[in-house]
């Protein structure tokens, strides 16, 4: 295994467990504990990790944004079951705005079964699992290249989007609070995100559960009425909350 394949098994460890042994690492990859020790440096010295004895902590920073390909992995079978349910909501002829995130990339491919669509986003993992499909549409939004979110950013993206009118945004986020709103890790994507939300006439957030409760860096938007939330699942408190709030709710157990 390669040390950056290895640094990246252990950092999506991290995200799942929240804490490792370089002892149990050791093992698990037949290396040595001062080469487990280099890689959770180099792991500190990127900010995503602190070194404790023994070990290492993920690092709880609000505007840490972990790779891709890490959180690919992370609440896989929920990021499925929200996929699926977008793209069932999606009728034949519609055009989405579709964000960079690893739940984006999961309905992109689900929708694939659909034979008239129109596609605009600012992620090129979408790009390219849509590219070659017959009878959707994609179009790139263009901008500066985030290398850790694979993602499209900047004022050029945020002026291709505004010349476009939209019938669902579809759009995730890294934590949703009842003081604070929906939530993002990084300013430069919240920007796209509203920008999104600016130019569909619905905006669906996609979010696994694990994000209910938690704050990140950037305020990106609160939700408002004739919003939909798309989640695996929901506690009575927030269904309560949100249908307050004329949110509009599916649930991966909703028929």
């Amino acid at each position: 295994m390669l040390a950056i394949e290895r640094k990246n098994e252990i950092l999506a460890t991290l995200q799942k467990e929240q804490r490792v042994l370089v002892t149990e690492l050791s093992q698990r990859y037949n290396v040595t504990e001062e080469t487990i020790r280099r890689d959770l440096e180099k792991l500190e010295k990127e900010g995503f990790v602190k070194k404790t004895y023994g070990g290492a902590v993920l690092n709880s920073n609000t505007n840490l944004d972990l790779p891709l390909r890490i959180r690919e992995k992370n609440n896989q079978e929920e990021k499925e079951k929200i996929a699926s349910r977008v793209a069932d909501m999606i009728e034949e002829g519609d055009s989405l705005m579709l964000d960079a995130s690893s739940t984006s990339l999961m309905i992109a491919k689900k929708l694939k079964k659909l034979k008239k669509l129109t596609v605009i986003t600012n992620a090129v993992e979408v790009l390219i699992e849509l590219s070659g499909q017959e009878g959707i549409k994609v179009i790139s939004t263009g901008g500066v290249l985030r290398d850790a979110s694979l993602s499209l950013v900047g004022k050029s993206a945020e002026r291709t989007l505004e010349n476009y009118n939209a019938d669902i945004a579809i759009i995730s986020c890294k934590g949703l609070d009842l003081k604070r709103g929906v939530t993002e890790s990084n300013e430069e994507e919240a920007e796209i995100k509203r920008a999104m939300r600016r130019c569909a006439t619905q905006t669906f957030l996609a979010m696994d559960s694990s994000k209910f409760n938690r704050a990140s860096f950037v305020r990106t938007t609160d939700l408002k009425s004739g919003d939909t939330l798309v989640t695996d699942k929901l506690d009575e408190e927030w269904r309560r909350i949100l249908i307050d709030k004329g949110i509009r709710l599916v649930t991966c157990g909703d028929e």
